[in-house]
């Protein structure tokens, strides 16, 4: 998911609507959901879980699918600002969008409400931070509905068992899954590993990727206005519990397409990392990360992460090859502008191919696949490879924070469950995962120190 505005949310935000929410809280009493109908039987009817940025943009690839009708007809999260900001910019999309007040929903039910307006069928998307992720998802498949996730799906091992469990649930009942991990629908991408696959640049022994900006995830002091828990929602990048931190949240796209390339998951991971300027900065992420990651045959993926102002920037992901190499990604998840070379200068003059551009957006892409297995019955279900790559994200992560060599079996099996009563939080009020230290800091990870668990 994208980044929230910095801006605190107040109380009044939460829950304390206006003449809507009692409208909707009449509707809603003795259990009575506004079902919706849709004119033609052919028509998908979505839900919005999660109206921030990321949830906004989901929704406008939903409703811009090729293959419609789709509509928009149900809307939840716990923030008004960003349920009406959301809906202002999707009212744009003219009769895709039926959405009136009593189904735009606020709270931590929200959910619920909003996916009781669907029919089986139907697709929920889910666009909160990921820690709800298996909460929400375990509500889509009772109700028989398809559903979209935004990554990363988990975010420790425990919430990894749950979703690959969940996943198989939603096989049996036929319903489809997507996963916002959108370079795999990329078609540039897809013709690069058929090349890398058919043995354009030799074997695979290395991988490189980099994503170095200039700041994110980082957070100062909670506002006095704000509770503990709708804070460290707010600001999930900051927190763990929330998101992954920024190791999860923002270089999954990377270690998984790296991986892709490869053809398997690493086995371990080792790592390094830490803190610079910190000031006020009360959050959970390290300032930079460099890990490496080891495959099942002794190939190496070396990620570099930093998240500090000021420093050089890079973004990109390289495959090197026992003949030649390849451009994954360059500047950006999109375009991907892949490339093959002979050798490892990658000159012009090397150059063997590049897919053409303009690229079409990977992010409409995964939406159109979506659709049309669904609408095709098609076997389609993204979860368990989404709650993998999500692990690897989170093995690495753990490496840098106990300073200790990490493997994918000990990922996978850890008991440490960052929030494992996310699903009992009930209103701003909640007590939030982490609570603050007397030195006004949150536990952070202690490499060396704190070695089971990573704070």
């Amino acid at each position: 998911m994208r980044e929230v505005s910095t801006n605190a949310a107040s109380r009044r935000e939460f829950l304390h609507s206006t003449g809507r929410t009692a409208a909707a809280a009449a509707l809603v009493a003795g259990g009575i959901i506004p079902h919706v109908h849709a004119a033609e039987d052919n028509t998908i009817q979505v839900a919005l879980i999660g109206c921030g940025g990321r949830g906004t943009g989901a929704a406008q690839n939903a409703l811009s699918v090729p293959n419609g009708p789709v509509k928009l007809v149900a809307m939840a999260d716990v923030f008004e600002r960003k349920l009406d900001s959301s809906y202002k910019n999707l009212q744009r999309s003219g009769d895709k969008f039926d959405v009136p007040e009593d189904r735009k929903f606020l709270g931590f039910d929200a959910y619920q409400k909003a996916m009781d307006c669907l029919k089986p069928g139907d697709v929920a998307i889910l666009a909160t931070p990921p820690a709800f992720r298996w909460v929400h998802f375990t509500y889509a498949i009772a109700k028989g509905l398809n559903v979209f996730m935004e990554k990363p799906v988990t975010v420790d091992g425990p919430t990894t068992r749950k979703i690959i469990a969940l996943a198989e649930q939603a096989d049996k009942k036929n319903l489809k899954v997507g996963v916002g991990l959108m370079i795999r629908h990329c078609r540039g991408r897809q013709q690069l590993l058929q090349r890398i696959q058919d043995g354009e640049i030799g074997e695979i022994i290395a991988l490189r990727a980099y994503r170095m900006g200039g700041g994110g995830g980082q957070t100062g002091p909670k506002p006095a206005e704000t509770s503990e828990l709708m804070y460290q929602i707010q600001r999930f990048h900051s927190f763990l519990w929330a998101s992954g931190g920024v190791y999860s949240d923002f270089y999954i796209h990377q270690i998984d397409e790296c991986s892709w390339m490869k053809g398997a998951w690493p086995i371990q991971a080792q790592a390094t990392g830490g803190y610079h300027y910190r000031g006020d900065k009360v959050d959970q992420n390290f300032d930079n990360y460099a890990v490496e990651y080891t495959y099942p045959d002794g190939a190496k993926l070396f990620y570099y992460g930093r998240q500090m102002p000021g420093c050089f920037n890079d973004f990109a992901s390289y495959a090197l090859g026992s003949k030649g190499s390849a451009v994954i990604s360059t500047s950006a998840h999109t375009p991907g502008k892949v490339r093959t070379f002979k050798g490892h200068n990658m000159t012009p003059e090397a150059q063997l191919w590049a897919f053409p551009q303009p690229e079409p957006n990977p992010y409409q892409l995964e939406w159109d696949d979506l659709i049309e297995a669904i609408r095709q019955d098609k076997p389609y279900n993204e979860a368990k490879r989404g709650a993998e790559a999500s692990m690897v994200t989170s093995m690495g992560r753990m490496a840098a924070h106990t300073g200790r060599i990490v493997t994918f079996g000990e990922m996978l099996n850890c008991e440490h469950e960052f929030a494992p009563d996310v699903d009992k939080l009930v209103n701003e009020d909640s007590p939030a995962p982490v609570q603050l230290q007397d030195d006004g800091k949150y536990p952070a990870p202690m490499p060396g120190i704190k070695t089971k668990q990573e704070y």
